[in-house]
């Protein structure tokens, strides 16, 4: 009888310890480079746009094919996130979920739905729209370690599944208004060539200088420089790139020629 009991306590601490874990103990996240219900890699920039929204709820976030700082080595202080997509008739549906180094799901998003008839537009759609219970975690790394025993039992933790809510404006994100000559170093305007699905923007030397993808509104792209994920956005006839740094949102001034 005290065996069962001692027993029986033991799996209550377990359980109160898979259920007490939060995204809030994890310092980043790791994103892979394609998903299972597509065929290629980055596919419909559903990776790219994945990353992009994690930056923007405040999370680290790296590509499982990339160098990963020192400081992140540690494999379960990090969460691993997924995009799944459910079955609906002329309706496109994913949601995300994150997991542990264990693979416990730690979170799971709301359905983002679309109507759009083009993948690419219905794909970020969607995507965007489960992000919307993401970014009302508020996430922020409480700087609580995770340990981690690989042997130990697996009890599966609590799924978060957060109610639709509106986005929320983070009061930390003030625009800050960066030199277009951090963009361009020599002041020269940037001409669109088009590719697929967007214009990659070239100098004069011709180098690839960013790279925009359309979206359903035409005054604003998906963008990329380099490593950095923002989006081209048209104000006043003028275009901006505009991305956070951390906890801030950048504004680069981008001249164009369309």
């Amino acid at each position: 009888m005290k065996t069962k009991f001692l027993f029986l306590l033991l799996l209550l601490f377990i359980s109160s310890y898979g259920f007490s874990q939060s995204v809030n103990d994890y310092v980043a996240v790791i994103v892979p480079v394609k998903y299972d219900f597509v065929k290629q890699e980055n596919q419909y920039r559903l990776n790219t746009l994945t990353k992009f929204n994690l930056h923007k709820a405040g999370f680290q976030a790296f590509y499982t094919n990339e160098a990963i700082p020192k400081e992140y080595s540690d494999r379960c202080s990090l969460l691993n996130v997924d995009v799944l997509k459910e079955n609906g008739f002329l309706i496109t549906k994913l949601y995300v979920i994150l997991k542990d180094c264990n693979g416990k799901v730690i979170f799971k998003s709301e359905v983002g739905k679309s109507k759009e008839k083009d993948y690419e537009v219905a794909y970020a759609e969607a995507l965007n729209a489960a992000f919307t219970s993401v970014y009302a975690l508020h996430y922020k790394y409480n700087g609580k370690a995770v340990v981690a025993n690989q042997n130990a039992s697996v009890v599966s933790p609590a799924i978060v599944s957060v109610v639709s809510m509106a986005v929320p404006v983070p009061t930390a994100a003030v625009a800050v208004n960066v030199p277009s000559s951090s963009a361009e170093p020599d002041g020269s305007v940037l001409f669109a060539q088009p590719i697929k699905n967007g214009f990659q923007l070239v100098d004069s030397t011709p180098k690839v200088v960013m790279k925009a993808y359309k979206t359903t509104n035409p005054a604003i792209y998906l963008a990329s420089k380099g490593d950095i994920q923002g989006t081209l956005v048209l104000k006043d006839n003028q275009w901006y790139f505009e991305y956070y740094e951390k906890d801030t949102l950048m504004s680069e001034k981008i001249k164009v020629k369309f």
